[in-house]
């Protein structure tokens, strides 16, 4: 009896980040066989993450879904399911809320990132499972995959491109692409 060859599953898709030589809270970005400039947390990569530490963390992350300010751009073809960023929308950073590391709305009192930001870094903002699922208090938050701002300055923990490598990036990821952060 002759057995079907198995057809080779679908490689996940990986997109690796590395600290940029020279620099702690700049990085780079390889996927797809490309490299893109990037910036990375104020506190450069960390294996032991904390809430404000600035660190981005070492970690294979998954990318979950993300949020377009459709009143600014056309969202890039992309198989990442995107959302409009609602005009209330808030991601609550306070460890002793029952809403840490998650979506809120507005009105909300405790400490929180507006996802609706003025300075334009949150118009592509991917979410990434960092702290999500089986929440550590005091573990991170709010770290996620988006636009850097002019010169890559540092950000507060999360990994940001300009808004051309991520176009490029848009196209290569889905839901699953694993964000892997390495020393």
């Amino acid at each position: 009896m002759r057995r079907k060859p198995r057809k080779a599953a679908n490689p996940v898709r990986t997109i690796v980040v590395r600290r940029k030589p020279g620099n702690h809270s700049r990085g780079l970005v390889t996927f797809a066989g490309r490299t893109e400039e990037a910036a990375i947390g104020r506190g450069g990569i960390s294996s032991r993450k904390r809430e404000g530490d600035g660190a981005t963390p070492i970690a294979a992350m998954r990318l979950i879904g993300g949020y377009v300010r459709h009143d600014r751009i056309t969202p890039p073809p992309t198989a990442l399911p995107l959302r409009f960023t609602p005009q209330n929308l808030l991601w609550c950073d306070e460890p002793r809320n029952a809403n840490y590391n998650r979506p809120v709305t507005a009105p909300f009192t405790q400490s929180h990132e507006k996802m609706r930001r003025a300075d334009g870094l949150y118009d592509i903002c991917l979410v990434m499972d960092w702290n999500l699922r089986r929440r550590k208090r005091h573990g991170g938050s709010a770290i996620f995959f988006h636009l850097a701002r002019p010169g890559y300055t540092p950000t507060e923990g999360c990994v940001a491109v300009s808004r051309p490598a991520m176009t490029r990036l848009l196209r290569f990821m889905r839901r699953g692409t694993v964000v892997r952060v390495v020393r």
